[in-house]
């Protein structure tokens, strides 16, 4: 007889965001994973509910955004049976890229894809750990089109809802599992 282990229900994993106060500046308020990343049972909830968000959608490659989108891109491709593509900071991949510059909240940055990380046509879902303005998850949106690929829906773990940033993904299943 086999025992099936009880996964964590998604109104619990909000236990396991600590706010940082004035981090990375004054003012703003860091929602930290590592918690939830610590506690095996929290992260393999996350990946499992994140799965089950896109379940039956048709997925080719799961993009995760340097860096803590890599942590749950890259376990969230191996639960799915995908391949995964890093989305990496300017200068860190080491063939042809793409690039985008970009507004974040706190300031600009600059992300990179690998010209051939995706075949034409091929359908990826883009995840990171926290949607906030939306400038972020929108320029990758945009390289991953660059390089052929289709964004086939957008997850995140945290979403900061109170600034807006569903709006500039309009058009995309978007899923988050935690809000604020």
């Amino acid at each position: 007889m086999s025992t099936e282990k009880k996964l964590l229900a998604q109104n619990r994993l909000k236990e396991f965001i600590r706010d940082i106060p004035d981090f990375p500046k004054p003012g703003i308020i860091f929602k930290d994973i590592t918690p939830l990343l610590q506690n095996a049972l929290a992260f393999e909830s996350t990946i499992s509910l994140l799965a089950n968000r896109f379940e039956g959608k048709e997925v080719d490659q799961i993009a995760g955004i340097e860096s803590r989108g890599f942590i749950f891109a890259a376990a969230l491709a191996l639960q799915m049976k995908k391949g995964f593509v890093p989305v990496r900071k300017k200068g860190k991949l080491p063939w042809k890229t793409h690039r985008v510059s970009y507004q974040l909240e706190y300031g600009e940055d600059v992300l990179e894809i690998h010209q051939d990380a995706v075949w034409e046509g091929a359908r990826i879902l883009l995840i990171d750990d926290v949607l906030a303005t939306g400038g972020t998850a929108q320029a990758v949106t945009g390289l991953i089109r660059k390089v052929g690929g289709i964004v086939s829906g957008v997850g995140v773990v945290i979403e900061l809802a109170f600034l807006n940033g569903r709006d500039k993904l309009e058009g995309l299943e978007t899923h988050s599992l935690i809000q604020y």
